[in-house]
């Protein structure tokens, strides 16, 4: 037996932080995922920072979609017609935060920020990434004490599968922000923005519906599935939720990698730094 193998202790796992008997190259996955996730939390906030650039004719990122409010000094902002409660009031003026610019983004991304970190996959990821605990399987982590059950930040993570309602409402609201995409002074017409806005939401929908809260909902508290039209009905339900659940991982970062493209382009678009090819 090797000294390693000695030190492994109890179920093989070797005593340390990143210690490990395993011989591959463990590290790299927790290294590109807590950079890449890093990368887009830093240009979302950037982006919702800026609180311009983010319509054009009938473009919308969906970092601002819905608009709640509207500023019409802003260069870039969606019309008031766009805006679900018109222009920014007087009022949330005075009670909003000297530092921040009174972006509608800052408004509404705290409900798919919510279903992103409590997602299953994406505790996972950051659990290992950011807080090293463990950094990977059969890796070691830094040493838990105290432990105190399911307490704060855990009861918050129970707090996912209510989300998952809020992230559909998103999608519905995205596929309509994709609707109107295709519409500009009431002509029909297709754009590169518009395959893009359109693209969006089905690829949050593979995410959101891949969702293990979602196959829990069709197909959960079910003692079989054979007894009935509406148990065989949940089972085709569970049957496809189960299909995109086993890609969960390849969905979430696809859907979020393009939610961040999507707001580039537009921004760009409404910006002026590039042309957007279209039929009107």
């Amino acid at each position: 037996m090797s000294l390693a193998e000695e030190q492994a202790g109890i179920g093989g796992h070797v005593k340390g932080l990143a210690a490990t008997l395993r011989k591959d190259n463990w590290w790299w996955e927790p290294l590109w995922t807590g950079l890449g996730f890093l990368a887009f939390a830093l240009y979302a906030n950037w982006a919702a920072y800026q609180g311009e650039h983010y319509f054009h004719e009938n473009y919308l990122s969906p970092f601002y979609s819905p608009v709640l409010f509207t500023d019409l000094t802003a260069a870039g902002a969606a019309p008031v017609e766009h805006a679900w409660l018109g222009e920014w009031p007087p009022w949330l003026a005075d009670l909003w935060p000297s530092f921040l610019p009174t972006s509608p983004a800052w408004l509404i991304l705290a409900g798919p920020l919510l279903f992103r970190a409590t997602c299953y996959y994406y505790r996972k990821f950051y659990y290992r990434s950011y807080f090293l605990s463990p950094p990977g399987c059969s890796v070691g982590g830094v040493p838990q004490k105290n432990y105190r059950g399911e307490t704060f930040l855990l009861l918050v993570q129970n707090l996912h599968r209510y989300a998952w309602y809020i992230a559909v409402a998103y999608i519905v609201i995205l596929g309509y922000d994709g609707w109107l995409s295709l519409w500009r002074d009431g002509e029909l017409g297709f754009g590169v923005g518009s395959f893009i806005l359109i693209v969006n939401p089905i690829l949050l929908g593979m995410y959101t519906f891949g969702c293990h809260s979602c196959r829990h909902l069709v197909g959960g508290q079910t003692n079989q599935f054979s007894c009935g039209p509406i148990a065989k009905m949940r089972h085709g339900c569970w049957s496809s939720v189960t299909k995109l659940n086993e890609r969960h991982m390849m969905w979430a970062w696809i859907s979020m990698i393009w939610v961040g493209l999507t707001d580039v382009y537009v921004r760009l678009v409404s910006m002026g730094v590039i042309t957007d090819f279209n039929t009107w």
